[in-house]
């Protein structure tokens, strides 16, 4: 595997894990930090309906200006971990953030798509919808999900046989 990897990152703290862990494991491989952002309008399309919130231009612009910034960070700590890696940003647009990792990857013809596991337990990892088990669930190149850092410690630290996830 000599290709491009794609890091999914969003600057959470799961992201920063998978992006070290994918910067240990893979050193020196260009590497492309993609953030995902959700438009305003469609953010507020629920409270619309309720309150008539609109979102102005300005205000998208400070939206996308975040997402930018996020990429622009990853890219940066990235780079001092030792990949060679440059910042994408994209808004979903009509599709849904894991549909824009997969899409990306696909016109990158990524080797292996990164994402961060937010390390949710039990019912409510039911419940919540999670972006790494789609792009997982969707993916039709290699994906590795790198679980969060407080779940891998648990996990490490449970008696054998017993389930941090409980």
């Amino acid at each position: 595997m000599a290709g491009t990897l794609l890091i999914a990152y969003d600057g959470s703290a799961d992201a920063k894990t998978a992006l070290e862990y994918t910067a240990r494991t893979f050193p020196g491989r260009e590497a492309v930090l993609l953030t995902v952002w959700e438009p305003l309008m469609s953010q507020l399309g629920v409270a619309e309906a309720f309150v008539g919130a609109v979102a102005t231009e300005d205000e998208e612009k400070v939206v996308e200006l975040s997402a930018e910034q996020v990429a622009e960070a990853g890219a940066q700590l990235a780079g001092e971990a030792g990949l060679k890696a440059t910042a994408r940003w994209e808004s979903e647009g009509t599709q849904s953030v894991w549909q824009t990792i997969e899409r990306v990857a696909d016109e990158l013809d990524a080797d292996l798509v990164v994402t961060g596991s937010r390390g949710l337990t039990g019912l409510h990892s039911l419940l919540v919808g999670s972006v790494s088990a789609k792009v997982l669930r969707h993916a039709q190149r290699p994906v590795l999900v790198v679980p969060s850092a407080h779940l891998a410690k648990a996990r490490s630290e449970a008696p054998e046989g017993d389930s941090a996830d409980a």
